[in-house]
């Protein structure tokens, strides 16, 4: 297992992460959809920020705390859905739960997870479930009543997918469901030989969540669009409305970047949204979640709980989305990457740096706890 705790940002977990992987498994996670415009601007919109710091405050102690929904939070950050991922190391998303409880952090199980809405919850902590709103009504709403049995505080529907993005990367690879090493990709498997050695051990790992799901088809297609495919592409907010009626806990709208829908979802009962463009997996040319972000507080006007995803690799990418508005942030791809590249040591890595640039940043701005991030940080353009 590679020695996670010589890296010192987020990319060096991420190169970590490339050298162990197969490319087609690496490109699953790493890429984003047709020209990956919004992959790119996502993580572009937080380099144009620029900050103005405070100074001659004393910030000898620092308080990363928030409270959110009534619950005390070590950081601004939870760990947000990512599918799939037990085809890159086996138990992957315990390992990201039992990172995020040490770390006193939310940890959020996507639908298409490779361990179980109870295999999660045995895990304890803070526990969100992310819905991904298949076609199939009663399966979906079952998905729903398996999570609050299992105690899971918030639920987080996705609901900019109504069909799969184009994600080129994959069916460049050959990158099929299940995923099975063929001619096409045999070198770069036997390349890999950490990888291949946890599949051996342990078999290629299943969607667990989706076990007894009649899919559409049954062929083998690319991993992409299998799920996606499933989607219910009819989804609208009356059926949002049977949702917040079954589901008593926190109801969170994650894909959420237009003021309206904001607005909408606060008149509906909704505890909050998640300014999310699916990580720049969906439509490319969406705007980028930081640019999107302060319409839709704006437009929330203190109704809504507002978190944001999408391009957060630094510490002091949490301190500009808490200044433009933002009650705290969502990692996807920081936390997978560190899993990816060295187990629970290495989420555990992602979480320490994250964590230790976050509180670095507020000293250097002059912000001695997180209630003290506000606007007045960020330099506007004239």
């Amino acid at each position: 297992m590679a020695d996670v705790s010589r890296a010192v940002n987020i990319e060096d977990l991420r190169l970590l992460a490339r050298k162990r992987l197969p490319r087609a498994i690496f490109d699953f996670f790493d890429g984003g959809a047709e020209d990956e415009v919004t992959l790119r601007g996502n993580r572009a919109a937080f380099e144009r920020v620029r900050l103005l710091p405070k100074v001659l405050v004393d910030v000898a102690e620092i308080d990363t705390k928030i409270v959110l929904f009534d619950k005390q939070m070590n950081l601004p950050l939870a760990i947000g859905p990512t599918g799939g991922i037990g085809a890159g190391r086996p138990g992957a998303d315990l390992m990201l739960a039992r990172a995020a409880k040490a770390y006193g952090i939310p940890f959020t199980l996507a639908t298409p997870a490779t361990a179980s809405i109870e295999k999660a919850a045995e895990v304890g902590g803070r526990l969100w479930f992310q819905l991904y709103v298949v076609r199939d009504r009663e399966f979906r709403e079952k998905l729903v009543s398996r999570a609050c049995s299992s105690g899971y505080e918030a639920l987080l529907v996705t609901v900019d997918l109504p069909v799969s993005g184009k994600r080129e990367r994959d069916p460049k690879n050959g990158f099929v469901t299940p995923y099975r090493p063929n001619w096409r990709n045999s070198h770069d498997v036997l390349g890999k030989p950490g990888w291949l050695l946890d599949i051996l051990r342990h078999g290629l790992p299943q969607m667990e969540n989706f076990e007894g799901y009649k899919f559409s088809s049954t062929k083998v297609t690319d991993i992409a669009t299998a799920v996606g495919r499933e989607m219910d592409a009819g989804f609208d907010w009356e059926e949002l409305k049977r949702l917040r009626d079954l589901w008593p806990g926190k109801l969170l709208l994650k894909g959420v970047e237009r003021a309206d829908d904001a607005q909408r979802a606060a008149a509906m009962g909704c505890d909050g949204v998640v300014v999310s463009n699916h990580g720049g997996r969906q439509l490319d040319g969406a705007a980028p979640t930081l640019e999107a972000l302060p319409d839709v507080v704006r437009a929330a006007s203190g109704k809504l709980t507002i978190l944001l995803d999408g391009g957060i690799r630094r510490g002091v990418d949490i301190v500009k989305a808490r200044a433009l508005g933002a009650q705290a942030v969502l990692c996807g791809r920081a936390t997978l990457f560190g899993v990816m590249a060295g187990g629970e040591p290495g989420a555990r890595q992602a979480l320490e740096i994250l964590s230790s640039e976050l509180e670095r940043s507020m000293r250097l701005c002059g912000a001695r706890s997180v209630a003290e991030i506000g606007p007045e940080l960020v330099l506007r353009n004239p």
